[in-house]
């Protein structure tokens, strides 16, 4: 039995993360809404997370690392391909239709599970794991082909987006694995502030959005309050799911967000989704379910969750 308290294992990381992820989207969508100013908004987020996480330091509530110049070298590159991550994305969806990047964005585990059979150790999934990975990529592509006439436009981008996100899955793992950390809010701390730091440039320079902050409301102040909230829980649950689970498992779930979104999005706003593209939804569920990540190859046994587990789920049962 595993003696460590509920807020450290698994579940509790990877439900916090879903619900997170899920919510994050459409917040964001709102506060973008209200307040035409995506640079500030994404900014507010990762400042206003780095500085909760100060305040709770200082006030002696959680563990922080300080700054410290040979940790700042080493998350810089973090920060880079966060950022750079994001402008693919916002890229890709400005010249390909949601449905395209999200076939994009449910391959990825394909690349990333190899990945880290080429340079994190673990072995390659078995059987059954290569069997939901292409489950989950057949449910992508079946949702996206239902639900609209599926104009692919915009490769380029989603080529450049792709990479750069297979590199960031193994290079926060990597992170994770090399740099010492006396905590996971030293990890959230250093990856929120430093890649907050480039964005003050963007938006201060940008006359639109000074005039939008300009003219910004109580109720758009509080939308954007929201998403910075919900930005501070995206970040711990991130990195907590990212020490407990393989970068391929970590790209798998955040894969089922993406589904979660759509369906609240659907729930919320009653479009988009058909009868097959629900069926195309729970299928991916079923089989993210049913996926498990590949041990380390130095171990006989998945020593991501200490030894107890010889196989671990992606998702709790």
């Amino acid at each position: 039995m595993d003696p460590r308290p509920f807020y450290a294992t698994t579940p509790f990381a990877v439900g916090g993360y879903m619900l997170c992820s899920a919510t994050l989207l459409i917040a964001n969508k709102y506060a973008v809404y209200k307040v035409p100013a995506p640079s500030f908004i994404l900014f507010s987020q990762l400042m206003g997370t780095a500085l909760v996480v100060k305040a709770f330091a200082m006030m002696g509530k959680i563990d922080c690392d300080a700054l410290e110049k040979t940790k700042c070298i080493k998350f810089l590159p973090v920060a880079l391909i966060f950022l750079s991550t994001i402008f693919a994305n916002m890229k890709s969806l400005q010249y390909a239709n949601v449905e395209t990047f999200m076939v994009f964005r449910f391959s990825t585990p394909l690349v990333v599970s190899i990945a880290d059979y080429l340079f994190l150790g673990r072995k390659l999934p078995n059987t059954r794991s290569w069997i939901c990975l292409f489950a989950l990529l057949v449910g992508a592509f079946g949702y996206a082909t239902t639900d609209s006439s599926f104009h692919v436009k915009g490769y380029t981008f989603c080529a450049i987006w792709y990479v750069i996100f297979c590199m960031d899955q193994i290079y926060l793992k990597h992170i994770i694995n090399t740099v010492k950390m006396d905590s996971t809010w030293g990890q959230v701390f250093y990856s929120n502030f430093l890649a907050s730091v480039p964005l003050v440039f963007t938006f201060i320079n940008d006359a639109e959005e000074i005039q939008a902050l300009k003219d910004m409301s109580t109720s758009a102040f509080l939308a954007v309050f929201l998403s910075v909230a919900l930005g501070v829980g995206m970040s711990y649950f991130a990195w907590m799911a990212r020490s407990l689970l393989s970068a391929a498992s970590f790209t798998v779930v955040g894969n089922i967000c993406k589904i979660l979104t759509i369906a609240i999005n659907v729930s919320l706003w009653d479009k988009h989704a058909s009868a097959m593209g629900i069926a195309c939804l729970m299928f991916c569920l079923v089989a993210a379910y049913f996926y498990q990540q590949a041990p380390m190859r130095s171990d006989s046994k998945d020593s991501d969750d200490h030894g107890d587990i010889e196989k671990k789920n992606l998702l709790p049962k």
